[in-house]
């Protein structure tokens, strides 16, 4: 049996099933539009309107707990259709204004219909997590889960800036780690350190703006 054969097997078992390959194209097509822009903010301004980029299919280990965790049953159309984050976008910017910038470009891509916003920077979670979520349907030539062609395919992108996602991957681990000691405490002290990020990010926006507009003269 050939790798090419192998490799298409091995893609047909995870809960995606035949549309594997359909969420790679995805993927891919966003990732570069992305990329595109970035570019020609660069070629216009010499500035990048974010630092980081990452991109993922969710894996099929962690589709199918969350499935489980969610009540669905483990299948392609919970996956694709009841589930919105098969694929997973994160752009971590330098300044809060280019993370409202990215939203704004994001909405205006071809084929790319924006179905639900969450502006957790203006409106924080309790815990103090501060992030602008977006979830997007992207429109393809391929059938979708539901037998549509063109096919429709859903893309989950967060951003923030450098201190927002630095902050985000700190709670993270403490979420999914067990037997921590003092946690109440440790909970406290990550929120009280969100709120000083926050203050540290509006400030140096305030600063950039202020070089910016010397700049300008």
């Amino acid at each position: 049996m050939s790798e090419d054969v192998k490799d298409r097997i091995k893609r047909v078992e995870t809960i995606y099933g035949d549309y594997y390959d359909s969420l790679q194209v995805v993927r891919d097509r966003i990732q570069n539009n992305i990329l595109q822009y970035q570019r020609q903010v660069m070629e216009t301004t010499d500035e990048k309107y974010f630092e980081h980029l990452s991109v993922r299919i969710k894996t099929d280990e962690s589709m199918r707990e969350k499935c489980r965790r969610k009540g669905l049953p483990e299948t392609a159309r919970s996956a694709l259709h009841e589930l919105k984050d098969s694929i997973g976008i994160r752009i971590v910017c330098p300044f809060i204004n280019d993370v409202y910038d990215m939203v704004e470009t994001i909405r205006g891509f071809d084929n790319c219909r924006v179905v639900e916003e969450k502006d957790y920077i203006r409106h924080v979670k309790d815990n103090g997590y501060r992030s602008y979520h977006m979830i997007v349907v992207v429109e393809t030539e391929f059938p979708d889960v539901l037998g549509r062609t063109p096919g429709q395919y859903f893309v989950e992108i967060q951003i923030r800036t450098i201190a927002m996602d630095t902050w985000a991957s700190l709670e993270h681990r403490m979420k999914y780690k067990k037997n921590i000691p003092n946690q109440e405490l440790l909970v406290a002290e990550l929120k009280r350190c969100a709120d000083e990020l926050a203050s540290c990010d509006l400030t140096m926006q305030t600063i950039k703006e202020l070089i910016d507009a010397a700049e300008d003269e």
